[in-house]
């Protein structure tokens, strides 16, 4: 049997495994299911820095230091605050209108992991399933299948210790576009949690099952003149600069007040950041942008000095962010679109008014539903800003790749992140366990059917005119129908 024929099997039998293991995690408790989730979360926390290191090791993407931390977000913290949430079992009892609600497992998750943020969404995802009585299939990125399997073997193994049974956790260890085809399309997978490239995603919403999935990011940072200029600037670079960018909620563009210009250039300037020139900036765009349309791999989760480097651009020593100047927004400049690494667009507007129609303009063309942040003391700015821009999150005054996972901000924490109808998502939720439960609904009856019929309210073109007398027929029907609803009240 040649290598993809034995993908598909494999998948095939893996589904199968979930498949059993939901049926038996739906008979089990939220008490049973969380202390499998604690299990899960500790042994994660326990190998947060060699995971983190085995990330980098094989993709090449980011900072190890900085993985350690989306590790402890995808383990620690997420447990922290999902530990104390019911999700299953009886979540609801209104005595007033009878109805009870019912937190049901949905059964088997598909997983698809990207290679940015491997082993802390594979973590995460586990414990949302997991808190949630679910089953889950692990599909790895094959340019991270080796740190993602690690991961998995850790967890698996604290799950089964904890009382979960066989197949609760599993893995796809022939990574092949057929396995991953044939997951997707699975009968018994009851949702996909989609978490990648544009292309995977859309693969996930076309597959026939229910998906949750992320479109691309491409938020603009606008920085509104009544803000504090340097720790503005200070809190864009710090999360462009976080593991190299590879979080798709990080700031692509800055916006900025043609009266704040020189300002926000000085403060930029001073805190590590390089302006290209014309020519620097046209050679970079010829390195990122590919023949095809697509964006450069090479760049993804680098520093600032080594794409310098890879586009033959040299660049002073210290450099943290590469940045450009750019009037132009559309889906051919590279600099108007998603890049997850230190290079940010540099656009200037006439005024805020100008800001907030550009800043819509740079969503319009990739990152429709995703976040964007602002950085102000003007809550008339902030509030406008907030009716009006197509994102599911709107960030003031945080960095924008640990504000939209629920770092620095109240959201939930997660690194999946819902961009809701506009881009093409099921959600505009930070994804958590409640996005993996049905929720079954107990309702008693309140009336009879003879009720509603007595209780319909007369159609307004029916009426009679509001100065015209009540006859002595009006008056006696009216008697007969009180008398009648007395009656059948009282039995």
């Amino acid at each position: 049997m040649d290598r993809d024929l034995q993908s598909i099997q494999e998948v095939r039998n893996l589904v199968a495994r979930a498949r059993t293991a939901a049926a038996q995690l739906a008979t089990f408790s939220q008490e049973q299911l969380d202390a499998i989730c604690a299990a899960v979360a500790s042994a994660c926390e326990k190998e947060a820095e060699r995971l983190a290191r085995m990330a980098v090791e094989e993709t090449g993407f980011g900072r190890w230091e900085d993985k350690v931390l989306k590790n402890q977000l995808g383990s620690t913290i997420v447990w922290n605050h999902i530990k104390n949430k019911r999700v299953v079992g009886i979540l609801h009892d209104d005595t007033a209108r009878k109805v009870i609600e019912i937190g049901v497992p949905m059964g088997v998750v598909a997983a698809l992991i990207p290679s940015t943020n491997p082993t802390s969404t594979t973590m995460y995802k586990c414990l949302i399933a997991l808190k949630s009585g679910n089953a889950i299939v692990i599909s790895p990125h094959p340019g991270a299948k080796r740190c993602i399997t690690e991961t998995f073997r850790i967890i698996e193994q604290a799950a089964r210790q904890a009382g979960a049974p066989d197949g609760a956790v599993t893995c796809v260890e022939l990574t092949t576009m057929e396995a991953t085809n044939a997951l997707l399309k699975h009968r018994d997978v009851s949702i996909i949690l989609a978490t990648g490239g544009e292309a995977m995603v859309r693969a996930a919403y076309s597959s026939g099952n229910p998906a949750l999935g992320v479109g691309p990011g491409n938020g603009p940072s606008f920085i509104e003149k009544s803000a504090d200029i340097p720790l503005a600037v200070r809190r864009i670079f710090a999360s462009k600069t976080f593991d190299n960018g590879t979080i798709c909620a990080s700031e692509q563009s800055i916006v900025v007040e043609r009266c704040s210009e020189a300002a926000v250039v000085a403060a930029c300037t001073e805190q590590g950041g390089y302006f290209l020139t014309d020519e620097e900036s046209r050679r970079l765009a010829a390195f990122m942008l590919r023949a095809n349309g697509t964006m450069n791999p090479k760049i993804v989760g680098r520093t600032a000095q080594q794409i310098a480097a890879m586009a033959d651009i040299a660049i002073p020593e210290g450099t943290r962010v590469l940045l450009s100047r750019q009037t132009e927004v559309s889906r051919s400049n590279p600099y108007a679109r998603e890049k997850l690494c230190p290079v940010l667009a540099f656009y200037v507007a006439d005024d805020w008014e100008a800001a907030c129609a550009l800043s819509i303009s740079i969503l319009q063309v990739e990152g429709s539903g995703h976040t964007m942040t602002i950085h102000s003391t003007n809550q008339q700015v902030i509030r406008e800003f907030a009716l009006k821009k197509p994102v599911s999150r709107l960030l003031v005054n945080t960095p924008g790749a640990l504000g939209g996972v629920g770092a620095t901000t109240g959201l939930a924490p997660a690194l999946t992140l819902g961009c809701g109808a506009v881009g093409g998502s099921a959600t505009s939720d930070n994804i958590g366990p409640e996005n993996l439960v049905n929720i079954r609904r107990v309702a008693w009856g309140l009336r009879e059917l003879e009720d509603l019929r007595q209780d319909t309210p007369t159609p307004v073109s029916a009426a009679a005119p509001q100065n015209e007398a009540l006859t002595p027929a009006d008056i006696e029907a009216i008697t007969r129908a009180v008398i009648a609803r007395l009656t059948a009240s009282h039995g």
